[in-house]
C-alpha cells in the first residue's frame, strides 16, 4: 500500500497534540506542531515545530506548505486561521464543525436540528432573559454559560430562583450567553466517533465519567450500565452511539469527535457538548482497546481505513490534575498501571499533568 500522507500538521501543542503525534509516529508519519507556546507538550515529541500566533498569516501559510493534511487538538482555534490553512491543504475536521462547537448557542441548535435531544435551553443577552426562562420552564434552577470560550467549568454559573439574576449576569461579564435547564442526571458519559475519508463510521465503547470541580477526574470503560444503574439503562449505549453516528453524518466528519452526554435516572439520554477532536474521556483506549482514539484519528485524516474498536481490558482512567502528580510513587510499581505524563514542568491548580490507566483484562465470554 502506498502512503500519500507523510507529514501531518497539528494546530495546538497540548497533551492531545502530543499523543496524536506519538500515534502518527507509530504509523510512520511525521508531525509538524504549530503552537504559540515554546516547549509545549507536543513540541517535545516532534522534530517539526513552529512557534507563532494563530493570527500570523505568513507563518500559517508556511506551515501549510510543509504538511500534507492538517488537524487541531482544541476547538478555540480562530476560524480565520482555518480558512487560511484550508486554502492550501485539507483541514479535518472542517471549519463547519469547528464553528458549531465554538459557540454553545449554535451547538445546541445544531444538535436539535439534527434530531439529537438536549436539555431545554434559551439564548440570553440580559438578566431579564434568565427570569423569563425560569418562568417559562417553571424551573427552580438553571445553568448560565457564556456562549464562547468556556471549558472545565469556566464561564458558567449555577443560578437558583432565589438568586439575584442581575448579579449573576454581571459575574459572567458577557453580552451573549446560553441558559440551560438542569437535568437530574444519574451519571455523565461520553461516546467517541470516528469517520474516515471513505465514509466509514466507527464508535468506541461508551465511557462513564466522573468530575471534580468541573474537571474530568475519572473515566471507566467499557462499562455495564445495567449492572450499575438498572434495566432502564439497557438502551443507553445504543442511544449514545446512534446520536454520535448522526452527528458524524450530519457534519460529514473526517476525523474524530466526542459527544458528552447526561443520562437521567430513568435512562433518558441528553446531549451536552460536542468536542471536535480527541477527548480526555477517550484516554482509556490507549491501554484498553485494539486501537487508541489517537491512532483512529490519525488513520481517519490520513487516508488509512479506521478500525472497529474492540476493548480487551476494562480501564479506569485517572486524571492527574495539579498536585495529583505527586501521587505517582503509588503507581510506579503496579503492574496494572499504565502511566502517561505530558511533559509539563510545573503543576498548577486545575492543570492536567498526565493520566493513569488502571487495566483489568476483560473475561472472555
Amino acid at each position: 500500500m502506498k502512503m500519500n500522507i507523510k507529514t501531518i500538521g497539528i494546530l495546538g501543542g497540548g497533551q492531545l497534540g502530543r499523543m496524536s503525534a506519538l500515534a502518527a509516529s507509530r504509523l510512520g508519519m511525521r508531525t509538524h506542531i504549530y503552537c504559540p507556546e515554546e516547549n509545549c507538550p507536543a513540541s517535545q515529541v516532534t522534530d517539526l515545530f513552529t512557534c507563532a500566533s494563530y493570527e500570523n498569516i505568513n507563518k500559517l501559510k508556511d506551515f501549510a506548505t510543509s504538511v500534507d493534511v492538517i488537524s487541531y487538538e482544541f476547538e478555540n482555534i480562530p476560524l480565520e486561521a482555518i480558512e487560511v490553512l484550508s486554502g492550501t491543504k485539507p483541514v479535518y475536521p472542517d471549519a463547519n464543525l469547528l464553528m458549531v462547537s465554538q459557540n454553545r448557542l449554535k451547538e445546541k441548535d445544531f444538535l436539535n436540528q439534527s434530531g439529537i435531544k438536549t436539555a431545554p435551553w434559551s439564548p440570553a443577552t440580559s438578566a431579564a432573559d434568565i427570569d423569563r426562562f425560569m418562568g417559562q420552564q417553571k424551573a427552580q434552577n438553571c445553568i448560565i454559560k457564556t456562549s464562547r470560550f468556556g471549558y472545565d467549568g469556566k464561564g458558567q454559573i449555577k443560578h437558583s430562583i432565589k438568586d439575584n439574576s442581575a448579579d449573576n449576569w454581571a459575574k459572567l461579564n458577557t453580552n451573549e450567553a446560553i441558559i440551560e435547564g438542569v437535568i437530574d442526571f444519574a451519571y455523565e458519559c461520553s461516546v467517541i466517533v470516528a469517520r474516515d475519508v471513505f465514509g466509514t463510521i466507527e464508535t468506541f465503547p461508551i465511557a462513564l465519567n466522573n468530575h471534580k470541580n468541573h474537571i474530568l477526574s475519572e473515566s471507566i470503560a467499557p462499562v455495564n450500565l445495567v449492572e450499575r444503574f438498572g434495566p432502564a439503562h439497557a438502551h443507553v449505549e445504543s442511544t449514545a452511539i446512534d446520536m454520535a453516528t448522526t452527528l458524524a453524518k450530519s457534519v460529514n466528519l473526517v476525523g474524530l469527535a466526542a459527544l458528552e452526554l447526561f443520562v437521567a435516572k430513568g435512562g433518558e439520554v441528553f446531549a451536552n457538548e460536542i468536542a471536535p477532536r480527541t477527548h480526555n474521556s477517550g484516554h482509556w483506549t490507549m491501554d484498553g482497546c485494539n486501537v487508541s482514539q489517537f491512532e483512529q484519528h490519525i488513520r481517519a485524516i490520513s487516508g488509512l481505513p479506521i478500525l472497529k474498536p474492540i476493548a480487551h481490558s476494562e480501564v479506569t482512567m485517572i486524571n492527574l490534575i495539579g498536585d495529583d502528580v505527586k501521587t505517582l510513587d503509588a503507581y510506579y510499581g503496579r503492574a496494572d498501571a499504565a502511566i502517561h505524563l505530558y511533559g509539563k514542568a510545573e503543576s498548577r491548580e486545575g492543570r492536567k499533568m498526565g493520566h493513569i490507566n488502571l487495566t483489568k483484562p476483560l473475561e472472555k465470554k
